[in-house]
């Protein structure tokens, strides 16, 4: 039998949502408890972090996990025998965030604390964005100090590389600069009610891609650059480790993946779309005709063009990107000794999707001949320059500079007849260039952005951000691309790039 004295001094423990109170004690005098701490001016902003997982430092577990708001380590439980417990008398750290549940405690008392000068703590783990706000991202260019005195404008961050991610870095940071796509993300409820099947690991990708566009796009920063570590574990999981942390992969594989798996997960199927497939599928018509073994008589080679199965046929498919091929870049050198960069315009390397230029594809049984023609262009259009080719012992690398102009590039030519009348606007701005530096397989990525609200370019490469004239961009060797479709409202004026 319990004495009643001992009774009053028990301690009930709930689960995080509610707050441990003592048994007798009044409602009334625990509010007023929970209301005020000596230790608020204790906290160190400077070291808080909430890029990354959100593990208990000596557990390793996620379950129930608080953030010392002194030192911005990350503890377990806050009960008598926990490890956030432990570390608050050892060391007298005395204030914890709870990261699920995002309220405040005092350890070892074990009492919420209610302080509304905590709130820009919270909106740093978990920022959150009006329509309203939403609404004007792209119509002024404001910037703003984070805590530690960095100046920077939200969208225009750099990412951090942990060891050789910058290649989805790029993708993400173009991503996250295409309006309609960043506008979904950043509401939650846009993709909190989908549903999918039990253990489907994929919408993952969906949830921590929304974490990190909120982050890049958020105002109130304690610095001004973003850790992609949480989005990209779940990259490194869902693709069952064929993109990885801390090896060098290929953008333009990542972002074929990435969209991909983005569609499916949110409940996309190639019959319903998705806010992937609305900002960026197009479709096009492919003409296709088998060719006979080069090797064959010409007698053969004749009487098998007659036949049905060499006959051209046509289909039509969806793409989210276009794949536009260089030609092969010279061997030789010129008096200096120098290897000469090809250049070659943009247009020209275009010609693919004319309808008319036929291309040779060789399969390992059967050759084939084709051609391209578009029939609708989306909202933003992604351009994805081959400049890799690999064969079994290595891949080599296409060094030419395709010559582009930043504004005003005119895409009708290469709609069917139908699709000219169809489709009003096929005029297009460049938005994002992702750039490939160095050898194939050690060089590294970077990006230019534009900036809607200012207008202005920035380039951006892991952490460093730094403004660039629009001139200087057609002097890199593009390898990803995103364009943007001029709508009737939209004037010359707005995609100066000045």
């Amino acid at each position: 039998m319990v004495s009643m004295k001992r009774e009053r001094e028990i301690e009930v423990e709930d689960d995080d949502d509610e707050v441990p109170v003592k048994m007798g004690r009044s409602q009334d005098s625990e509010d007023r408890r929970s209301r005020h701490c000596p230790y608020l001016d204790t906290i160190n902003r400077s070291v808080l972090d909430f890029d990354f997982e959100k593990l208990c430092s000596i557990s390793l577990s996620h379950i129930n996990v608080y953030a010392c708001l002194i030192c911005g380590k990350y503890f377990q439980g806050r009960g008598l025998k926990s490890h956030a417990y432990t570390h608050s008398v050892q060391f007298t750290h005395h204030v914890f965030l709870n990261l699920h549940t995002l309220k405040f405690y005092c350890l070892p008392d074990n009492y919420e604390i209610i302080d509304s000068s905590l709130e820009d703590i919270t909106y740093v783990l978990k920022p959150t964005f009006a329509r309203q706000h939403i609404a004007n991202l792209d119509k002024q260019g404001k910037l703003y100090r984070a805590y530690d005195g960095t100046t920077y404008l939200p969208g225009i961050v750099g990412l951090n590389n942990i060891k050789a991610n910058d290649y989805a870095n790029v993708v993400l940071q173009a991503l996250s600069n295409v309006p309609p796509l960043r506008n979904y993300f950043l509401e939650e409820e846009n993709y909190r009610g989908i549903r999918r099947p039990p253990g489907d690991i994929m919408f993952l990708l969906v949830q921590r891609f929304g974490e990190l566009m909120r982050k890049l796009w958020n105002p109130r920063n304690f610095k001004a650059h973003v850790s992609p570590h949480e989005m990209l574990q779940a990259v490194v999981l869902c693709s069952k480790k064929n993109f990885q942390i801390t090896k060098q992969g290929d953008a333009v594989d990542f972002l074929s993946w990435f969209l991909n798996a983005l569609h499916g997960a949110l409940g996309g199927t190639k019959k319903k779309p998705s806010c992937i497939t609305k900002v960026f599928q197009g479709s096009m018509r492919i003409f296709s005709k088998k060719l006979p073994h080069p090797d064959l008589p010409a007698e053969e080679k004749e009487a098998l063009l007659l036949k049905e199965e060499y006959q051209e046929e046509m289909s039509e498919s969806t793409f989210l990107y276009l794949t536009l091929d260089l030609p092969t870049a010279p061997l030789y050198k010129d008096e200096k000794e120098q290897l000469i960069i090809p250049q070659v315009p943009l247009f020209s390397i275009l010609g693919k999707f004319n309808g008319n230029t036929e291309k040779e594809y060789k399969t390992y049984k059967e050759n084939f001949l084709k051609r391209f023609q578009l029939t609708k262009l989306p909202p933003y259009l992604i351009f994805c320059i081959k400049r890799f080719t690999k064969n079994n012992f290595f891949v080599e690398k296409n060094p030419t500079i395709v010559n582009f102009p930043i504004t005003n590039v005119d895409l009708r030519e290469y709609l069917t007849e139908e699709a000219q009348v169809t489709e009003k606007n096929t005029t297009y701005d460049l938005v994002a260039n992702v750039v490939h530096d160095g050898k194939p397989t050690e060089g590294a990525y970077r990006i230019h952005v534009l900036h809607h609200g200012t207008g202005k370019w920035y380039e951006l490469q892991d952490l460093q951000v730094t403004d660039i004239l629009p001139q200087m961009i057609t002097l890199s060797e593009a390898y990803i691309q995103i364009w943007k479709r001029r709508e009737s409202e939209d004037t010359e004026e707005n995609h100066t790039g000045a």
